[in-house]
Protein backbone atom coordinates (compact mmCIF):
# COMPACT_ATOMS: atom_id res chain seq x y z
CA UNK A 1 0.00 0.00 0.00
CA UNK A 2 1.28 3.39 -0.73
CA UNK A 3 1.08 5.65 1.77
CA UNK A 4 1.36 9.82 1.72
CA UNK A 5 4.55 9.58 4.38
CA UNK A 6 7.06 7.32 5.37
CA UNK A 7 7.43 8.72 9.09
CA UNK A 8 5.29 11.21 11.23
CA UNK A 9 6.25 12.82 13.65
CA UNK A 10 3.54 14.42 16.58
CA UNK A 11 5.09 17.01 18.48
CA UNK A 12 7.66 19.47 17.40
CA UNK A 13 9.83 20.12 20.40
CA UNK A 14 13.26 19.03 21.09
CA UNK A 15 12.58 15.20 20.62
CA UNK A 16 10.27 15.79 17.29
CA UNK A 17 13.26 17.83 15.82
CA UNK A 18 15.65 15.59 16.09
CA UNK A 19 14.02 12.63 15.53
CA UNK A 20 12.82 14.79 12.48
CA UNK A 21 16.79 15.63 10.98
CA UNK A 22 17.57 12.25 11.67
CA UNK A 23 14.29 11.27 9.39
CA UNK A 24 15.45 13.50 6.63
CA UNK A 25 19.28 12.44 6.47
CA UNK A 26 18.46 8.83 6.13
CA UNK A 27 15.90 10.01 3.32
CA UNK A 28 12.66 9.38 4.68
CA UNK A 29 10.12 11.30 3.50
CA UNK A 30 8.87 12.65 7.12
CA UNK A 31 6.28 14.99 8.10
CA UNK A 32 6.07 16.68 11.83
CA UNK A 33 3.20 17.94 13.29
CA UNK A 34 3.19 20.79 15.48
CA UNK A 35 -0.08 22.66 16.99
CA UNK A 36 1.58 26.13 17.27
CA UNK A 37 5.56 26.85 16.93
CA UNK A 38 8.48 24.35 16.95
CA UNK A 39 10.28 24.08 20.02
CA UNK A 40 8.00 22.98 23.02
CA UNK A 41 9.35 23.39 26.21
CA UNK A 42 13.06 25.38 24.75
CA UNK A 43 10.52 28.03 24.34
CA UNK A 44 10.10 29.24 27.83
CA UNK A 45 13.94 28.59 28.50
CA UNK A 46 15.35 31.98 29.32
CA UNK A 47 19.17 31.09 28.63
CA UNK A 48 19.94 27.82 27.77
CA UNK A 49 23.32 27.01 29.31
CA UNK A 50 23.77 23.24 29.88
CA UNK A 51 23.25 21.91 26.02
CA UNK A 52 26.30 20.63 25.25
CA UNK A 53 27.87 21.94 22.14
CA UNK A 54 26.80 25.78 23.72
CA UNK A 55 29.84 26.84 26.08
CA UNK A 56 27.65 30.57 26.14
CA UNK A 57 24.04 30.49 26.93
CA UNK A 58 21.46 30.52 24.04
CA UNK A 59 18.07 31.73 24.66
CA UNK A 60 15.15 28.45 24.53
CA UNK A 61 13.83 30.55 21.28
CA UNK A 62 16.56 30.55 19.71
CA UNK A 63 17.58 27.33 20.15
CA UNK A 64 14.19 26.16 19.41
CA UNK A 65 14.94 27.85 15.86
CA UNK A 66 17.89 26.23 15.07
CA UNK A 67 16.75 22.50 15.90
CA UNK A 68 14.07 23.58 13.61
CA UNK A 69 15.90 24.82 10.51
CA UNK A 70 18.62 22.39 10.87
CA UNK A 71 15.70 19.93 10.15
CA UNK A 72 14.03 21.83 6.76
CA UNK A 73 17.76 21.72 5.79
CA UNK A 74 18.05 18.63 5.33
CA UNK A 75 14.21 18.26 4.13
CA UNK A 76 11.95 17.79 6.65
CA UNK A 77 8.43 18.73 6.18
CA UNK A 78 6.35 20.70 8.72
CA UNK A 79 2.60 21.14 9.20
CA UNK A 80 1.18 23.17 11.51
CA UNK A 81 -2.33 21.43 12.57
CA UNK A 82 -3.60 19.23 15.53
CA UNK A 83 -3.48 15.60 15.16
CA UNK A 84 -7.09 14.17 16.06
CA UNK A 85 -6.89 10.64 16.13
CA UNK A 86 -4.43 7.55 15.12
CA UNK A 87 -5.42 4.12 13.97
CA UNK A 88 -3.89 0.80 12.78
CA UNK A 89 -4.44 -1.02 9.80
CA UNK A 90 -2.24 -3.69 9.18
CA UNK A 91 1.23 -2.34 8.86
CA UNK A 92 0.17 1.66 8.12
CA UNK A 93 -1.13 4.23 10.78
CA UNK A 94 -3.60 6.72 9.96
CA UNK A 95 -3.05 10.39 11.59
CA UNK A 96 -6.36 11.89 11.49
CA UNK A 97 -5.74 15.93 11.27
CA UNK A 98 -7.22 19.54 11.24
CA UNK A 99 -5.42 19.68 7.88
CA UNK A 100 -6.67 16.20 6.45
CA UNK A 101 -5.86 12.66 6.71
CA UNK A 102 -1.98 11.13 6.34
CA UNK A 103 -0.96 7.66 6.34
CA UNK A 104 2.47 5.86 7.33
CA UNK A 105 4.47 3.18 7.98
CA UNK A 106 5.70 4.72 11.32
CA UNK A 107 4.52 7.22 14.33
CA UNK A 108 6.42 8.99 16.63
CA UNK A 109 5.27 10.82 19.45
CA UNK A 110 6.49 13.70 21.12
CA UNK A 111 4.13 15.25 22.60
CA UNK A 112 5.88 16.49 25.30
CA UNK A 113 4.25 16.90 28.92
CA UNK A 114 2.59 20.29 30.30
CA UNK A 115 3.82 21.43 33.74
CA UNK A 116 1.38 21.83 36.60
CA UNK A 117 0.56 25.45 36.95
CA UNK A 118 -0.40 27.22 40.57
CA UNK A 119 -2.40 29.72 38.52
CA UNK A 120 -1.21 33.01 40.64
CA UNK A 121 -0.85 36.36 39.77
CA UNK A 122 2.64 36.73 38.12
CA UNK A 123 3.40 33.29 36.90
CA UNK A 124 2.68 33.60 33.85
CA UNK A 125 4.27 37.20 33.52
CA UNK A 126 7.82 35.81 35.16
CA UNK A 127 7.98 32.55 33.31
CA UNK A 128 11.94 32.61 32.28
CA UNK A 129 12.76 35.32 34.69
CA UNK A 130 12.48 33.77 37.80
CA UNK A 131 9.92 31.45 37.39
CA UNK A 132 10.95 28.46 36.10
CA UNK A 133 9.58 24.53 36.47
CA UNK A 134 13.35 23.19 35.84
CA UNK A 135 15.63 23.49 39.03
CA UNK A 136 18.73 21.62 36.72
CA UNK A 137 18.03 24.40 33.75
CA UNK A 138 17.87 27.41 35.49
CA UNK A 139 19.26 27.00 38.94
CA UNK A 140 22.70 27.77 38.59
CA UNK A 141 21.33 31.54 37.86
CA UNK A 142 20.25 31.73 40.77
CA UNK A 143 23.50 31.15 42.89
CA UNK A 144 23.74 32.42 46.42
CA UNK A 145 19.95 33.89 45.66
CA UNK A 146 16.81 32.87 47.82
CA UNK A 147 14.90 30.82 46.09
CA UNK A 148 11.38 29.04 46.64
CA UNK A 149 10.05 25.63 45.96
CA UNK A 150 6.54 25.11 45.52
CA UNK A 151 5.59 21.25 46.03
CA UNK A 152 5.87 18.17 48.27
CA UNK A 153 6.42 15.40 46.25
CA UNK A 154 9.47 13.07 45.33
CA UNK A 155 10.31 15.71 42.59
CA UNK A 156 10.03 18.71 44.50
CA UNK A 157 11.86 17.44 47.34
CA UNK A 158 14.58 16.03 44.46
CA UNK A 159 14.92 19.33 43.06
CA UNK A 160 15.20 21.35 46.40
CA UNK A 161 18.05 18.89 47.27
CA UNK A 162 19.25 20.05 44.43
CA UNK A 163 19.26 23.64 44.74
CA UNK A 164 20.37 23.62 48.19
CA UNK A 165 23.48 22.67 46.77
CA UNK A 166 23.58 26.37 45.40
CA UNK A 167 22.38 28.29 47.74
CA UNK A 168 21.63 28.58 51.85
CA UNK A 169 18.74 29.95 51.28
CA UNK A 170 16.14 27.70 49.67
CA UNK A 171 12.29 27.77 51.08
CA UNK A 172 10.01 25.26 50.70
CA UNK A 173 6.25 25.42 50.79
CA UNK A 174 4.06 22.84 51.00
CA UNK A 175 0.15 23.29 51.26
CA UNK A 176 -0.37 20.36 54.04
CA UNK A 177 1.11 19.35 57.06
CA UNK A 178 3.34 16.94 55.95
CA UNK A 179 5.44 16.41 52.65
CA UNK A 180 3.97 13.77 50.23
CA UNK A 181 7.55 12.58 49.08
CA UNK A 182 9.07 8.95 49.78
CA UNK A 183 10.38 9.35 53.25
CA UNK A 184 13.71 8.97 52.20
CA UNK A 185 13.59 11.83 50.34
CA UNK A 186 11.50 14.28 52.77
CA UNK A 187 14.30 13.21 55.42
CA UNK A 188 17.06 14.22 52.97
CA UNK A 189 15.04 17.90 52.79
CA UNK A 190 13.94 18.21 56.25
CA UNK A 191 17.51 17.81 57.45
CA UNK A 192 19.14 19.69 55.34
CA UNK A 193 20.32 22.91 56.60
CA UNK A 194 19.95 24.77 54.07
CA UNK A 195 15.97 24.16 53.03
CA UNK A 196 13.70 25.69 55.05
CA UNK A 197 10.23 23.74 54.84
CA UNK A 198 7.16 25.89 55.73
CA UNK A 199 3.39 23.69 56.23
CA UNK A 200 0.59 24.61 55.28
CA UNK A 201 1.85 27.47 53.28
CA UNK A 202 0.54 28.57 49.68
CA UNK A 203 1.77 31.04 47.24
CA UNK A 204 -0.63 33.55 46.35
CA UNK A 205 1.54 35.76 44.09
CA UNK A 206 4.54 36.33 42.53
CA UNK A 207 5.57 39.68 42.66
CA UNK A 208 8.56 42.23 40.63
CA UNK A 209 9.57 45.02 37.45
CA UNK A 210 11.81 43.22 34.92
CA UNK A 211 12.27 40.00 37.28
CA UNK A 212 10.92 38.11 40.25
CA UNK A 213 11.87 40.35 43.35
CA UNK A 214 8.97 38.56 45.74
CA UNK A 215 6.03 36.52 46.86
CA UNK A 216 2.91 37.08 48.51
CA UNK A 217 2.62 33.75 50.87
CA UNK A 218 -0.41 32.24 53.22
CA UNK A 219 -0.85 30.34 56.29
CA UNK A 220 -4.26 28.21 55.63
CA UNK A 221 -4.31 27.30 58.65
CA UNK A 222 -4.63 30.60 60.05
CA UNK A 223 -5.66 32.81 56.66
CA UNK A 224 -2.60 35.53 57.44
CA UNK A 225 -0.88 36.49 54.10
CA UNK A 226 2.64 37.81 54.36
CA UNK A 227 5.22 39.03 51.65
CA UNK A 228 8.43 38.52 51.02
CA UNK A 229 11.68 39.29 49.13
CA UNK A 230 12.43 36.39 46.69
CA UNK A 231 14.78 35.96 43.89
CA UNK A 232 13.16 32.96 41.98
CA UNK A 233 9.91 30.64 42.49
CA UNK A 234 10.59 26.79 41.54
CA UNK A 235 7.55 25.24 40.47
CA UNK A 236 7.22 21.44 41.16
CA UNK A 237 3.24 20.27 41.40
CA UNK A 238 3.60 17.21 38.78
CA UNK A 239 3.33 17.18 35.09
CA UNK A 240 0.78 16.03 32.57
CA UNK A 241 1.73 13.47 30.24
CA UNK A 242 0.00 14.66 26.39
CA UNK A 243 -1.23 11.10 25.67
CA UNK A 244 -4.52 12.04 24.32
CA UNK A 245 -4.01 10.44 20.72
CA UNK A 246 -3.02 7.21 22.21
CA UNK A 247 -5.28 6.20 25.19
CA UNK A 248 -4.79 2.68 25.18
CA UNK A 249 -1.04 2.76 25.28
CA UNK A 250 0.67 1.08 28.35
CA UNK A 251 1.72 4.31 30.75
CA UNK A 252 3.19 4.00 34.16
CA UNK A 253 1.90 4.88 37.03
CA UNK A 254 2.14 8.49 36.28
CA UNK A 255 0.88 8.32 32.95
CA UNK A 256 3.79 8.54 30.58
CA UNK A 257 4.27 6.23 27.75
CA UNK A 258 6.13 2.76 28.35
CA UNK A 259 8.59 1.71 25.82
CA UNK A 260 11.39 -0.67 25.10
CA UNK A 261 15.01 0.57 25.01
CA UNK A 262 14.11 1.18 21.05
CA UNK A 263 11.48 4.07 22.27
CA UNK A 264 8.64 1.64 20.56
CA UNK A 265 6.03 1.38 22.49
CA UNK A 266 3.40 -2.02 22.86
CA UNK A 267 2.20 -0.86 19.47
CA UNK A 268 4.95 -2.47 16.85
CA UNK A 269 5.32 0.74 14.52
CA UNK A 270 4.63 3.54 17.21
CA UNK A 271 7.19 4.91 19.32
CA UNK A 272 7.37 7.65 21.59
CA UNK A 273 10.63 10.21 22.86
CA UNK A 274 10.68 13.02 25.02
CA UNK A 275 9.30 14.05 27.95
CA UNK A 276 5.53 11.92 27.18
CA UNK A 277 7.79 9.12 27.36
CA UNK A 278 8.47 7.26 30.95
CA UNK A 279 11.75 8.14 32.14
CA UNK A 280 14.13 8.80 34.78
CA UNK A 281 15.27 12.40 34.04
CA UNK A 282 13.52 14.63 31.73
CA UNK A 283 16.42 17.27 29.75
CA UNK A 284 16.16 18.61 26.47
CA UNK A 285 19.44 16.58 25.86
CA UNK A 286 17.83 13.50 26.76
CA UNK A 287 15.04 14.36 24.69
CA UNK A 288 16.67 14.95 21.82
CA UNK A 289 18.74 11.56 21.83
CA UNK A 290 15.34 9.61 22.58
CA UNK A 291 14.14 11.51 18.77
CA UNK A 292 17.20 10.24 17.19
CA UNK A 293 16.96 6.37 18.69
CA UNK A 294 13.79 6.34 17.87
CA UNK A 295 14.07 7.58 14.17
CA UNK A 296 17.22 5.17 14.26
CA UNK A 297 14.44 2.11 14.87
CA UNK A 298 11.89 3.19 12.67
CA UNK A 299 14.01 3.89 9.73
CA UNK A 300 14.83 -0.49 10.38
CA UNK A 301 11.00 -1.17 10.58
CA UNK A 302 10.21 1.45 7.32
CA UNK A 303 12.96 -0.52 5.33
CA UNK A 304 11.50 -3.84 6.15
CA UNK A 305 8.24 -2.92 5.58
CA UNK A 306 9.37 -1.56 2.32
CA UNK A 307 11.31 -4.77 1.65
CA UNK A 308 14.58 -2.61 1.79
CA UNK A 309 16.05 -4.27 4.80
CA UNK A 310 19.45 -4.78 5.13
CA UNK A 311 20.89 -8.50 4.99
Amino acid sequence: MQVDKDLIIIGGGAAGLSAAQYAARANLDVLVIEEMAAGGQCLIIGDLENYPGFPEPINGAEFAMLLEKQAKNFGANFLIGTAKSIAKEGDIYTIETSKGTYTTYAVILTTGAQHRKINVPGEKEFAGRGVSYCATCDGPFFKNKKMLVVGGGDAACDEASFLANLTDKVIMIHRRDKLRAQRSLAERVTKNPNIEVRYNTEIREIKGGMKVEGVVLEDNTSGETYEEEMDAVFVFIGSIPQTSLVPDVKKDEAGYIVTDQNMETENPGLYAAGDVRSSPFRQLVVAAGEGAIATHCASQRIDAIKGEAYE
